[in-house]
């Protein structure tokens, strides 16, 4: 190989390796999170499923393959998730606490979720957890995601 072409494949790989760096610095880690995988990932096959009664009326479908997550996260007072996104939708149950939630789109606004409620992210876009109470905030998430896709995916501060 050449002088010039050895030179050359140094050169894309310390760009590749500065690029991963320099994502990973851009990163928000997150602060008094607490993660536990209660089950997943679990394989789960394409689906179509639709239930309908006097009071409501779900579906739920999806294409391919995908992995199920149940996830139980704890939140200390002051903690937050950091900005992350995932692949896929989130059901997320507010089991103790507030959650405040902002997106990345609108980071000043925040969506509050008291204990007792569910909110979903459809993982378009990042968002940041934050507990900004008194007490612990549990949250149990349920995701499908793409089969073999990362779960959370850091994002940098917006």
């Amino acid at each position: 190989m050449s002088r010039f072409k050895l030179m050359l494949a140094g050169t894309v790989v310390a760009s590749v390796v500065g690029l991963i760096a320099l994502r990973v610095a851009w990163a928000t880690p997150s602060l008094g999170l607490s993660t536990t995988i209660i089950a997943g990932p679990t394989r789960l096959e394409e689906i179509h499923s639709h239930s309908k009664s006097d009071i409501n009326n779900v579906e739920i479908k999806t294409k391919g393959s995908s992995d199920v997550y149940v996830v139980y996260n704890t939140l200390v007072p002051g903690g937050h998730t950091g900005w992350h996104s995932h692949p896929g939708p989130s059901i997320i149950s507010v089991k103790s606490g507030t959650a405040t939630e902002y997106h990345s789109d609108d980071p000043s606004t925040p969506n509050v979720h008291p204990a007792g409620t569910c909110f979903v992210d459809d993982g378009e876009g990042g968002h940041i957890v934050r507990n900004e109470g008194a007490t612990n905030l549990e949250l149990v998430a349920f995701q499908i995601l793409p089969r073999g896709a990362t779960r959370r995916i850091d994002q940098p501060a917006p």
